[in-house]
């Protein structure tokens, strides 16, 4: 059986993959920023090179 390490960040606009462990856990879901988890903020992306969300 094959163990999960990495995941598409939670959020659907987003196109980070993250690290289980190093991801910002909520609510059962993995997300890449604070930004993602707490549903963007006054338009704040997650800032990571490449993603637009």
């Amino acid at each position: 059986m094959a163990t999960v390490t990495t995941m598409k960040c939670a959020c659907e606009s987003c196109l980070c993959v993250v690290s289980i462990g190093d991801a910002i856990q909520k609510d059962d879901k993995y997300y890449c920023s604070d930004a993602c988890a707490n549903g963007h903020p006054e338009g704040k992306g997650c800032g990571h090179q490449g993603c637009s969300c």
